[in-house]
């Protein structure tokens, strides 16, 4: 898709500092490249692979296994939500060509904003056509499950809750390297400016022995850094305060170093085996090994940081990187370096946490680990329910996208 993208990840971290520093010292761009970045204590984030292609193979809405047994008005009525922000703006299919133009989005929004839910597989077969996505030929991937935890916390540090969720950090720099070179789509950034020089942000194991004095304040103290460990993986929370009262926790920052699975360590280890691994696996080797739990979870040098928001109304979900609140079970997370936010997705899955699914999701959400062609998160809501759906969930799945005629 981009001929120099593997140019550009082998200068990664260079090019990007450059075009970073450039953003933060007033709009002065600077292209520098030295072959030893100096990336501080912390080490330099490993850059990530390149960027793959998105193949597209058109077929009927006949030939989609399920689609004709899924009750549509569900992802209709979420279709609905993204298409409220698509109608505003949607510059976002500038960069997504091969999904169809913005022109074809909004018109298609027109529709779904006039039409009614009980219409919703009339609409659906009547605006949109249906491709299988696939990588190099190959149609199978995995999506995995995220739910919104539900959290006891307090306004105020104590033994019973010792471990600080940070709000995010004055210092910290995040870029869009696509500003400056459109060859640097997807690519992100995040660290600071010391000297006069960007440098990586600290990675979770310095936050967690040093702390954050000076930089960020903590919004809540939870109950242990494990609780802190599996908000960031999820990425929101509920959180019960012990003063009274409660609020939701969202996703606010990322402190711009990898996201590393610990369960693959564990895995790798023999600590847990390969057919038993779930999210709740890992949680209970963690507090059955206390000693080597800030161990494992240094492993993964993500940091993500947070901000408050009140929650207003329990029966709906966070808001996602879309900026719409997520809808259990037809919310989809997605590699948003490939798919836009607001594309229609049927995933095929067989034995996720809920069973065996054939629905039809809508993309609003992303995440540091979803990564690839054929690789989602489904959003199963919230409540003890949605936590073993989610933890259970890592299946085969093939997606089946909906394009605008």
């Amino acid at each position: 898709m981009f001929p120099r993208r593997q140019d550009a990840r082998r200068f990664g971290p260079l090019v990007l500092a450059a075009l970073a520093l450039g953003f933060v010292a007033g709009g002065v761009f600077v292209w520098a490249l030295s072959p030893r970045p100096a990336c501080g204590q912390s080490g330099c984030p490993s850059p990530e692979p390149p960027l793959p292609a998105v193949s597209l193979t058109e077929i009927s809405f006949a030939d989609i296994p399920g689609w004709a047994e899924d009750d549509l008005s569900p992802a209709f009525v979420t279709l609905r939500a993204s298409c409220a922000g698509i109608m505003a703006d949607a510059t976002r299919f500038e960069r997504f060509a091969d999904f169809g133009s913005a022109a074809a989005w909004q018109r298609m929004c027109g529709a779904a904003l006039k039409a009614v839910p009980q219409d919703a597989r009339a609409f659906f077969e009547a605006n949109f056509r249906p491709a299988v996505a696939s990588e190099g030929g190959k149609a199978d991937g995995k999506v995995t499950g995220y739910y919104e935890p539900e959290l006891k916390g307090s306004r105020v540090k104590s033994d019973a809750f010792p471990a600080p969720v940070y709000a995010r950090p004055a210092d910290l720099v995040t870029a869009d390297p696509q500003a400056f070179r459109a060859v640097l789509r997807g690519e992100r950034l995040a660290g600071k400016v010391v000297d006069g020089v960007l440098k990586p942000y600290e990675a979770r194991a310095d936050i967690e022995a040093a702390g954050l004095a000076g930089r960020a304040e903590p919004i809540l103290y939870l109950a242990s850094t494990a609780d802190v460990f599996f908000l960031q993986v999820q990425g929101s929370g509920r959180v019960m305060l012990a003063e009274g009262g409660a609020l939701r926790l969202n996703y606010a920052a990322q402190n711009g170093r990898p996201y590393t699975a610990i369960g693959a360590a564990l895995i790798a280890e023999g600590a847990i085996a390969r057919e038993d691994m779930s999210m709740q696996a890992i949680r209970a080797w963690l507090a059955a090994h206390p000693e080597r739990a800030s161990e494992i979870m240094n492993l993964n040098e993500s940091y993500v940081f947070f901000r408050e928001l009140p929650l207003d109304d329990p029966a709906a979900g966070p808001p996602g990187a879309e900026g719409v609140a997520l809808a259990p079970g037809r919310s989809l997370a997605v590699d948003s370096r490939l798919y836009p936010y607001g594309l229609p997705v049927f995933v095929t899955a067989a034995g996720t946490g809920a069973g065996d699914v054939a629905r039809l999701m809508i993309a609003q959400d992303t995440g540091g680990a979803i990564r690839g062609v054929v690789r989602g998160d489904i959003f199963f809501g919230w409540g003890p329910q949605a936590e073993t759906a989610a933890g259970l969930t890592n299946a085969a799945a093939r997606f089946v996208v909906l394009r605008p005629k």
